[in-house]
């Protein structure tokens, strides 16, 4: 059993940064694949941003290419999300994901495992 944590949401304006952090502390994310997905009030999840667990493969939806970066900190069992020139379309509940599958990452029916989320509002 993975038990995903997920931190760092908050509120920030337009164009602010946060950075977002995936952890586990009773077992590892080494050799997980790990995707972080969001969800808007009445809208669907979607998918955000995915490692692969070799860390040779991200992904990451159009709507944040250029903005986010996914990254893995293996020493520290962690999975983070860097967050930049955030919008008020970013403002959702992040939620992390992981999964020892290798392929279809950017599917959330590929993950076993989730956490609670954590709500980013982007607002002036």
């Amino acid at each position: 059993q993975v038990h995903l944590v997920e931190s760092g949401g908050g509120s920030v304006q337009p164009g602010g940064s946060l950075r977002l952090s995936c952890a586990t502390s009773k077992s590892t994310l080494n050799g997980y694949g790990v995707g972080w997905f969001r969800q808007a009030p009445g809208k669907e999840r979607e998918g955000v941003s995915c490692i692969s667990s070799t860390n040779d493969f991200t992904y990451y939806a159009d709507s944040v290419k250029g903005r986010f970066t996914i990254s893995r900190d293996k020493g520290k069992n962690t999975v983070y999300l860097q967050m930049n020139s955030l919008k008020p379309e970013d403002t959702a509940v992040y939620y992390c994901a992981a999964t020892l599958n290798s392929i279809r990452l950017a599917l959330a029916a590929t993950y076993d495992y989730w956490g609670q989320g954590t709500q980013v509002t982007v607002s002036s």
